[in-house]
């Protein structure tokens, strides 16, 4: 597939937010990337403004507090998902097609059962009983399509802003589910030091207490991934925290949206 051909749909809410950031992240690298809104996937708004699915091949849902975290974050989202959009999703994601959830997205793929995808989890309230904002480091651990052109352990540096952010499984099935993860592959990102060391549920390393340091994970087939800190907050050398001191060439989340588009290439 050629790069002017790719097609990205940045889903949105009310109270979502970074749909911006995103778009503007693959609109720099120069591919097409549209701000859809939930309704116009399922139908609920006009013909004119209706879209379908299928005639995509990204699906990025954005960080923020959609419909304002009602119940818990991201679960009016994906309950609107699954009773309009589940066979949509389901076949999207069957034909190799990617989605993404960053922050409130991965909060959303996890209540629609679309993550871990084999395991019952949940991200629930930080450790520390609050909001948590700032910037993190994470190892990465596995490749998917939105780390292709990411060295197996190299350490990126993010933003982070979320109050849950923390990864938990069922009591009493939480040994378990983090040795099937484990088995499986499916630890994507983990928190850690500057220097590559894991957190260890240190803080202010680890910012949610989430187990085992786990930042983001992917399906078993790899192409949906969901994950808590913010690629598109730092796209440019600026965007970090200590960019004086770092000759950095771009912003550390660049090279995840470099890495869907170079899949998409390859894979369509």
């Amino acid at each position: 597939m050629k790069k002017e051909e790719i097609k990205v749909c940045i889903v949105r809410m009310e109270g979502t937010n970074c749909e911006d950031e995103t778009e503007r992240a693959f609109r720099r690298l120069n591919v097409f990337a549209e701000k859809v809104h939930l309704k116009q996937l399922t139908g609920d708004s006009s013909g004119e403004r209706r879209r379908k699915l299928s005639d995509y091949q990204a699906l990025i849902i954005p960080g923020g507090f959609s419909a304002g975290d009602y119940i818990r974050s991201g679960a009016v989202f994906a309950s609107l998902m699954q009773s309009k959009l589940e066979k949509e999703v389901r076949e999207f994601a069957n034909e190799g097609k990617i989605i993404g959830g960053i922050c409130n997205g991965f909060q959303v793929l996890t209540s629609a059962g679309l993550l871990p995808g084999n395991i019952e989890a949940a991200l629930t309230t930080n450790a520390s009983s609050k909001f948590e904002g700032g910037f993190n480091y994470v190892k990465h651990l596995r490749k998917t399509p939105f780390t292709e052109n990411v060295e197996i352990g190299k350490v990126l540096n993010f933003a982070h802003g979320h109050g849950e952010g923390r990864l938990l499984f069922v009591p009493g099935k939480d040994k378990q589910a983090l040795k099937e993860l484990q088995e499986n592959n499916q630890i994507v990102f983990r928190f850690c030091t500057p220097a590559g060391e894991f957190a260890n549920g240190k803080y202010p390393f680890n910012p949610n207490g989430t187990t085992f340091d786990i930042a983001g994970i992917c399906n078993l087939g790899g192409n949906v991934v969901g994950w808590m800190p913010h690629p598109e907050r730092v796209q440019d050398p600026f965007n970090h925290y200590d960019f004086h001191r770092n000759n950095r060439a771009s912003g550390d989340g660049m090279v995840i949206f470099e890495s869907i588009i170079e899949y998409l290439q390859k894979k369509f």
